[in-house]
């Protein structure tokens, strides 16, 4: 259950501490007072969007912390699989939001992502605004309700890996089967096109080999003279490099002897002498090699022009990928060989996938006909004495044309409140008072089923007054049996003089600013604040009098 709430810098609330009590509690204050800025904070705490227009005008980012106690509601599994500690008897949820829009989420000080947070807040607190009365009236809240009532979630959870497998192979076979038609409408082109690859006998490298020696091709002559002038300024005869090294050596030596540094000069030239004489060689085995072959170029220049005409056809760069694309239409003429046997194989898999599938759903689809029933009958009780005496309520369930993610069922709620009144469609037909009813009754029964340790109702006795008010109070003190959380925020005496615990929001002015306020009200503070609810601002003492009345009949019973 939820310990305690701490807010700072989110909206006007600068600083707030609420610690929440077990079983029935109620909250009250005006219009505008910061109700929904309280149950905002919360939805921010469990995942909701963050935005830095929440944070209070002039600070730098807004902090909400909840403390809860999880002992008994089986939720080690969670901590496990996401890595975090588990301290049952205070686990502590925190968001923050900085000017920038950024937020952070911490689980027991560690941080998480959104995901972790929302997994964690939902199965903590459920809060029920007036806008999600609406979702009554979509299929797959109504969807989701029968699966709850009738615990399908093994079968759902069964259903969908079937369902998730089918779709898999399916797109798998479409692809396959759309490539398989692709390649057979071009299978003569392919072939005509692997033909021309192929025939090329294409090598990486090949192309910058071949650039090369066609350069070297063309200017050959000028090469050719080029290095025999190079090798006559190294080897001449009488003023070659090399010969003139060989005479600075003999000098150097000479002397050595008188002058040792004259040895060292003579040995390093005569390295030098060495290297000369071997670049000589080289220059000389080129210039043998560098010949002028008119028969050779037009080979390179041929084999040149085949290179950069594939390239250009199949705009590729490189020859490696030239000899990459030769792979690719080999292996999709060879498949288109192998095609049939490939599809058959897969048709088959997806067949049996969809045979699965199929038995998955016609389970699950049993399992809700049968919650159905139960639904029904439990929430036409529910509601009789709701002020809706002659309800009749339904569970229309038909095939639907195809299987998406929820199975294979088109699923209306109908309603009628009146005993000449067909039953029609939920949403199409009842009022907003007889839809608020409608879901505190399902969420009722569904907090029944789950073990959710807090429900907030915000506002769902809208629509509604007198002993309708007190019929819904006594079926929200009555989820609040065995230790659960229930909180009402509303409007009504009726409902505000049944809890156990009763908070009010109201605001403060300062020079600077206004800010919402909460405080647990307790003997006269309560009693005049459910009086106000009855007679307005101007207290009278009949209202005092029927307020106490109210809340001391509560008392008693």
């Amino acid at each position: 259950m939820l310990k305690s709430l701490h807010i700072r810098n989110y909206v006007l609330i600068d600083s707030l501490d609420i610690e929440f009590r077990e079983g029935f509690s109620v909250m009250t204050g005006e219009t505008g007072a910061g109700k929904s800025i309280i149950i905002g904070a919360l939805n921010l705490l469990l995942g909701s969007r963050a935005d830095s227009r929440q944070i209070m005008q002039g600070e730098e980012k807004c902090t909400v912390e909840g403390h809860f106690v999880i002992t008994g509601y089986g939720l080690e599994e969670f901590f496990e699989r996401n890595g975090l500690d588990c301290w049952p008897d205070d686990t502590i949820l925190r968001r923050e939001v900085s000017v920038s829009g950024k937020s952070r989420a911490f689980i027991n000080d560690t941080p998480v992502n959104l995901s972790q947070l929302r997994g964690l807040g939902s199965r903590l607190i459920d809060i029920h605004s007036q806008h999600q009365s609406l979702a009554i009236g979509t299929e797959s809240f109504q969807i989701d309700t029968v699966d709850t009532i009738g615990c399908n979630g093994s079968l759902r959870t069964a259903y969908g890996t079937c369902f998730e497998n089918w779709s898999r192979l399916s797109a798998e076979l479409e692809s396959l089967k759309a490539m398989h038609d692709a390649d057979t409408a071009d299978r003569d082109y392919l072939s005509f096109q692997l033909e021309g690859l192929e025939g090329a006998r294409l090598t990486d490298g090949e192309l910058e080999r071949l650039e090369r020696e066609s350069e070297i091709l063309e200017h050959a002559e000028e090469i050719k003279q080029e290095l025999f002038h190079a090798s006559g300024i190294l080897d001449a005869d009488s003023e070659g490099a090399i010969t003139s090294v060989r005479l600075a050596i003999q000098a150097l030596n000479s002397v050595r002897r008188n002058y040792p540094e004259a040895g060292e000069y003579a040995d390093r030239l005569d390295s030098c002498l060495i290297e000369l004489k071997d670049i000589e060689e080289s220059i000389r085995d080129s210039m043998e090699r560098v010949h002028f072959d008119p028969q050779r170029q037009e080979q390179v220049n041929n084999r040149l022009d085949l290179i950069y005409s594939l390239l250009k056809k199949h705009r590729k760069d490189s020859v490696a990928q030239l000899i990459q694309l030769t792979g690719e239409i080999r292996s999709r003429l060879d498949r288109a060989d192998s095609f049939d046997e490939e599809l058959k194989a897969l048709e088959s898999r997806t067949a049996r996938a969809r045979a699965e599938m199929e038995k998955a759903a016609e389970r699950l689809s049993g399992s809700r006909r049968k919650a159905s029933e139960a639904l029904i009958r439990d929430i036409e009780e529910l509601l009789v004495p709701l002020g809706i005496p002659n309800i009749r309520f339904g569970v229309d369930i038909t095939p639907s044309d195809g299987y998406d993610r929820t199975g294979h069922d088109n699923l209306r709620f109908m309603f009628s409140a009146n005993k000449s009144q067909p039953l029609q469609e939920l949403s199409a037909v009842a009022s907003g008072g007889e839809i608020a009813r409608v879901m505190l009754s399902v969420k009722s029964l569904i907090a029944g089923v789950r073990t959710l340790p807090t429900v907030i109702f915000d506002e769902i006795d809208t629509g509604v007054s007198g002993a309708v008010a007190e019929k819904m109070a006594v079926l929200m003190k009555q989820m609040s049996a065995g230790g659960r959380q229930v909180l009402a925020i509303t409007h009504l005496p009726q409902i505000a003089a049944m809890g156990a615990t009763h908070y009010k929001v109201y605001k403060t002015d300062d020079n600077e600013a206004t800010h919402t306020r909460i405080s647990i009200l307790n003997g006269d503070d309560r009693i005049r604040e459910i009086a106000s609810m009855m007679s307005g601002a101007r207290l009278t003492q009949a209202a005092l009098d029927n307020a106490q009345a109210l809340v001391e009949q509560w008392k008693t019973k």
